[in-house]
């Protein structure tokens, strides 16, 4: 059975239009000048470097009248290891579909991560860690993430170490409160910890 032809990008958005075009180069220049991104193919095309992992994967049985439904769901979180980071759900009736819409929401999803060295036994100037706590929380978890040492690594349990090594992050500490078991929420609670980098240092400069 031969593989789907891939498609090429026809934008259907001024701003898609703009990329594929060429006037605007980096996913910077967009969040400068608050425009939204509504086509996954943007980000692809300024970021061709993303790395996307499975954070997890399950069934979702639901009873109708017809009998029981199954879907499949899927959680990705992706980022190009430089300061770049999205998490994105999806939930189809297959689990590659399933898989396909979670990486187009977590690409729409993606946020710059304010990276730095705000560790005072550090202070080396280097992006390797955050420039500051912060704290994140989705439903129950919560997570505080404290900037380390250059070359302490990251304190934190395997899920963690690899949602903060997608956005760049190489030295923290961590602490997680809540229903840490809870897959989804400890990836959007790491999203919203590092969703708070950015608005906090504009709101600091």
């Amino acid at each position: 059975m031969s593989e789907r032809a891939v498609q090429p990008w026809a934008p259907k958005t001024r701003l898609g239009s703009l990329v594929a075009e060429g006037k605007i180069t980096s996913l910077e220049e967009i969040f400068e000048s608050g425009m939204k991104i509504k086509e996954p193919e943007i980000v692809k095309k300024l970021l061709p470097d993303l790395k996307t992992i499975l954070i997890g994967a399950g069934i979702v049985q639901k009873q109708t009248d017809a009998g029981e439904l199954t879907r499949f769901s899927a959680v990705i979180a992706l980022g190009n290891e430089g300061g770049w980071f999205g998490v994105g759900k999806g939930k189809a009736s297959q689990m590659r579909l399933a898989i396909d819409k979670a990486t187009s929401t977590a690409l729409l999803n993606i946020i710059p991560v304010k990276l730095g060295c705000g560790s005072w036994e550090c202070r080396c100037m280097t992006p390797h860690s955050l420039p500051f706590k912060t704290i994140g929380k989705c439903g129950s978890v919560k997570i505080v993430i404290i900037p380390g040492p250059r070359g302490l690594g990251l304190v934190a349990g395997e899920k963690v170490r690899n949602l903060l090594s997608l956005a760049g992050i190489k030295d923290a500490w961590t602490r997680t409160y809540g229903s840490t078991s809870t897959v989804s929420s400890i990836a959007y609670a790491v999203y919203d910890a590092l969703k708070r980098t950015h608005s906090l240092s504009i709101g600091q400069g």
